[in-house]
């Protein structure tokens, strides 16, 4: 049978259009319980016990679970344990979870999928017993509640029709809605909260710490300490009248009293400032602000500011001494921000976060404080009666709701990652933390591979353009095993017409698109992934590892599938024409930066190799020269490379990366094949190639830094970054060879992120790459470890008839939600990375102390943001505001007529500070210029002093005996 439902719209055109559609019914729909005996089940088809044993002391006899939405949307964390079980699902509140939530409604399929859980899914919306219509007047919400009390009834009956004597499962309704809940007592169906069933459960320890905490309503918080959100349907008002603007909240990794967020109409982010204008925002949330008069204007505050140990309680500090929220000097300003506050939630962008648990100091108490790892989150309530065993652990907590009531947000305790300092766990923390997938590839991954002893197929051969005889080499960091590229260069017979010798380039990548088909499983998980994370003693792969490090891997000696980039290029670096084409290569030798310099070094060597590196060095140097002319900046980021123990994985020592000419080489070829296959893509398909851009940096971002120049005597132009690289390159001061390699670090840091977008959705000025100074760029030489590369393999092998065009490449919508994943999950994997240097440099320096040149890269109202050159580490010397007097305007400390400024060379002294188990920090302590009871005094040069003293001291005391000598001789004499 099947019912039908009319509804009637409006066309474009004005018509009235009338829409009938079908919903059948059927009345051969399995209930899915083994003690059923009026559904035709097979043995395979019973999912639900016959006989479920109780685990609740509310119900002691058996029963089945039905689950309303909210249950599911905010008890997930419950579900997912093993306690729960003979569980029915229903296709009303599968589609309202999947509507609402995409990931919690993937996990709750996976439950579905898990025989042991016992998770029945029941399609009640085509079961004739059990579908109903939608009423006159009826909210969609309770027309839902309504089908699942309809159900849960029906399952009733239905279990009891023909089980005589009573034996046979009841049926349970779990929803915290209690409205729902009455109005299902007086249809006589068996209900309860989720937070009465699990209390009462026995036999499962922490279960009850992982119920999720109720939100507590807006106007019904009593003993508000903040100011009520707005409505949905005011913030909308508010934003579409103009009095309001939305955007993203950007708490500040400083100061915990401070965030931003960009929106629309103003060139700056929008500061906020305390916890009334941040009102319970957290990092990452979708927010309405509401923008004060120019007249209440601040500048960012300039305190290192972290929030204190203890618990204050429901306490909110005076804050304006916290913040130095006075208004800045009318020369002051170009630095003053708009400010405003948060009025209202759009969207919470709220996930798991790691951290530790800070136990209550009152003995048997339940509520705990929970600090994240992530210094830009807010401590978390939750309740535990574990805390002892947790104390020691990292632990996974979930945010459940804001009262206006609590100075914390709620949450609950989902699992244990492992015991605190433990290598293991705390690099899980980091991958967590920073949203990486780190799973094992599922197998329909893994069925997506071709076998382990794979060779390339002869008539895959004869479609591409063999080069295994020509000299290639690759040129990689020492132990890389994911090699993306190769490079060879040869003479061509002839020359310009200019008489300038010709020659041969090419750049030769991975064909890793030959083995990642579009929309299959793999593909899926490497878009997913979008890029290979790389840790200080761990790789995370896009792909699986025989592709990674083998089978697309351009190893030495070994056959390779390649998409190549060729030039003819003259002896002057110029290029006279370019071509694009699969390839069959075999490199020769699979080369170190250090090897492959020694290489070009060695006069005594001239075989094929040593003769292709030294064109290929010789032609990158005036390819690199053009560049620079042009307006390219050469910019620099202290860079480490540790040294790890075979054994056990931890660091032993520290040291900047070398850098040799041999670096440059590569990173030049590897950009010209960028710019020319960006060039081809924007040609082939300017609506939908993806092209990588990097916006120019507002003026804004450089006042900092052209003061502290000035400081030192330059006055740098930023005017264009043509000008920018030509004062950056004459800034030198002769007898401070590193100066202008900080000059540049903090040029790095004024810049903006470049990143990836589809030609379709910019205009074509707005594609220029301001750091490399090119009109239009992509990324096509690292397909093993950036989806964005595979992307473009794609995009470059329909371009030249190389494969077929796919519908979704040319999808100007699913592309910009491609780079918006992209852009995500590169920057996510450049923090991860740096939190693995922070973690392993914590680790080395456990037991170490070292006194150390540092060079100050910032002044703060507070701190002097240090860089230490020969390990590439910086952090915060704190200076006590009692004995130091900063100067605002020129940004610099005073204290017993001793300056510091951004650019000083400083001594200082680091070591780890590990009082703090979730934030174990450096300490650098200033030890010259020396500062009388401020900097620390070595201890030989105290025993130095204590010597020195000793020695003043016995000549004293000398002096004194050899007086009193004198004396008793006078007096002999005298008599």
């Amino acid at each position: 049978m099947w019912t039908t439902k009319t509804f009637l719209t409006k066309t474009k055109r004005g018509n009235i259009l009338k829409i009938v559609r079908e919903h059948y019914l059927r009345d051969d729909l399995l209930c899915g319980s083994a003690a059923c005996n009026i559904c035709p089940h097979k043995d395979d088809e019973f999912v639900l016990a016959s006989n479920p044993e109780s685990i609740c002391a509310l119900f002691e006899y058996p029963h089945y679970l039905v689950l309303d939405t909210n249950v599911v949307l905010h008890q997930m964390d419950v579900l997912e344990e093993d306690a729960l079980t003979n569980v029915i699902i229903l296709q009303t509140v599968l589609e309202e979870v999947k509507h609402q939530n995409t990931a919690i409604f993937q996990r709750l399929l996976e439950i579905i999928g898990n025989k042991k859980r016992k998770f029945y899914s029941f399609v009640n919306e085509h079961h004739k017993d059990t579908y109903i219509e939608r009423g006159p007047g009826e909210k969609p919400n309770d027309r839902n509640d309504r089908a699942i009390r309809k159900a849960a009834s029906w399952y009733a009956s239905h279990l009891s029709a023909n089980n005589v004597g009573g034996q046979f499962p009841k049926i349970v309704l779990l929803t915290d809605d209690e409205g729902n809940r009455k109005i299902a007592q007086e249809e006589g169906i068996v209900c309860c909260s989720v937070k009465d069933y699990i209390e009462n459960v026995n036999g499962f320890v922490g279960l009850i710490d992982k119920l999720s905490k109720n939100v507590i309503p807006e106007s019904c918080s009593k003993d508000a300490l903040y100011p009520a959100h707005l409505t949905p349907t005011q913030i909308h008002s508010g934003i579409r009248n103009g009095k309001l603007f939305q955007g993203t909240f950007h708490a500040s990794r400083d100061n915990f009293l401070e965030g931003t967020v960009s929106v629309n109409g103003y060139e700056k982010p929008i500061l906020l400032q305390g916890h009334i204008g941040i009102n319970r925002a957290v990092d990452g949330d979708m927010v309405a602000v509401e923008i004060f008069p120019e007249e209440e204007w601040r500048k960012p505050s300039d305190i290192v500011l972290e929030d204190k140990a203890d618990d204050p309680g429901d306490l909110l500090e005076e804050e304006a001494v916290l913040l130095n929220t006075a208004k800045p000097a009318d020369n002051n300003k170009d630095e003053i921000t708009p400010t405003g506050k948060v009025v209202g939630i759009i969207r919470r962008k709220w996930r798991q976060y790691c951290g530790i648990l800070m136990p209550s100091k009152f003995p048997g108490a339940t509520r705990h404080l929970f600090t994240p790892a992530e210094k830009r989150i807010p401590r978390v309530r939750i309740e535990t009666r574990q805390s002892d065993i947790l104390a020691a652990q990292r632990i996974l907590v979930a945010l459940d709701s804001w009262p206006r009531n609590s100075r914390y947000p709620l949450g609950h305790f989902v699992r244990a990652l492992g015991p605190i300092g433990d290598k293991d766990a705390e690099n899980e923390v980091i991958l967590l933390e920073h949203d990486v997938p780190h799973a094992r590839f599922s197998e329909a991954v893994l069925a997506c591979l071709p076998p382990n002893d794979w060779t390339i197929p002869e008539e895959e051969i004869k479609k591409r353009v063999d080069l295994r005889s020509i000299c290639i080499c690759s040129v990689d960091p020492p132990g890389c095993t994911d090699i993306d590229d190769a490079l060879h260069a040869r003479p061509i017979e002839g020359t310009t017409a200019d008489g300038l010798v010709k020659y041969e380039v090419g750049v030769h990548i991975a064909d890793v698109t030959y083995f990642v088909r579009p929309n299959t499983a793999l593909d899926k998980e490497a878009a997913a992934r979008s890029t290979t994370v790389y840790l200080v003693d761990k790789r995370i792969d896009m792909v699986p590892d025989l592709l990674s490090s083998n089978l697309c891997s351009l190893r030495g000696g070994e056959e390779r599938l390649a998409f190549s980039c060729v030039w003819e290029i003259d002896e002057n670096a110029n290029v006279l024409s370019t071509k694009f084409h699969k390839s069959v290569i075999k490199s020769a030798a699979a080369m170190t930066y250090e090897e492959a310099q020694i290489a070009i070094d060695d006069s005594a060597r001239q075989d094929q190799i040593a003769s292709s590196l030294r064109v290929l060095n010789a032609l990158a140097k005036k390819l690199k020269r053009k560049r620079l002319d042009n307006g390219a900046l050469l910019l620099a980021s202290p860079e480490i490379r540790f040294q790890v123990d075979s054994e056990t994985h931890d660091p032993i020592e520290v040291q900047a990366k070398k850098i040799v000419d041999t670096n440059s080489m590569v990173e030049e070829f590897m950009l010209l094949a960028n710019v020319s296959v960006a060039e081809k893509l924007a040609a082939e398909y300017p609506q939908c190639a993806l092209l990588r851009r990097h916006p120019a940096p507002p003026p804004a971002n450089f006042t900092t830094f052209l003061k502290a120049a000035m400081q030192q005597g330059f006055e740098i132009d930023v005017s264009t970054n043509k000008s920018f690289s030509a004062s950056l390159d004459k800034a030198q001061i002769p007898d401070r060879p590193f100066f202008n390699t900080l000059l540049r670090i903090m040029a790095t840091r004024c810049m903006q992120q470049a990143v990836y977008f589809s030609s379709g959705t910019k205009m074509q000025d707005e594609f220029y790459h301001y750091g490399l100074a090119c009109p239009i760029y992509t990324h096509f030489t690292s397909p093993i470890r950036r989806y964005a590369d595979v992307i473009v393999h794609r995009l470059l092998a329909a371009c030249i008839g190389e494969d077929v065009t796919h519908a979704s490449l040319l999808d100007t919508k699913q592309a910009d939600s491609i780079c918006d994943n992209l852009n995500y999950r590169h920057r996510q994997a450049q923090y991860a990375g740096r939190a693995s240097v922070a973690l392993n440099t914590h680790i080395l320096f456990k037991n170490r102390v070292e006194i150390e040149a540092a060079v100050v890269l910032s002044v703060k109202r507070n701190a002097l943001q240090v860089l230490i050159p020969k390990y590439g580490l910086e952090g915060p010397l704190y200076l006590p505001s009692d004995k130091f007097t900063y100067n605002e305007e020129e940004h610099f400390q005073i204290c017993n007529g001793v300056v510091l400024k951004t650019f000083d060379e400083l001594t200082v002294r680091l070591s780890l500070d590990s009082t703090n188990l979730q934030h174990r920090k450096l300490v650098f302590q200033l030890v010259e210029p020396h500062i009388p009871g401020f900097s620390y005094v070595p201890e030989q040069a105290m025993d130095v002093d204590a010597k020195t003293e000793e020695k003043k001291e016995e000549k004293v005391e000398a002096k004194k005996r050899k007086e009193a000598r004198d004396t008793k001789v006078k007096k002999k004499a005298k008599k």
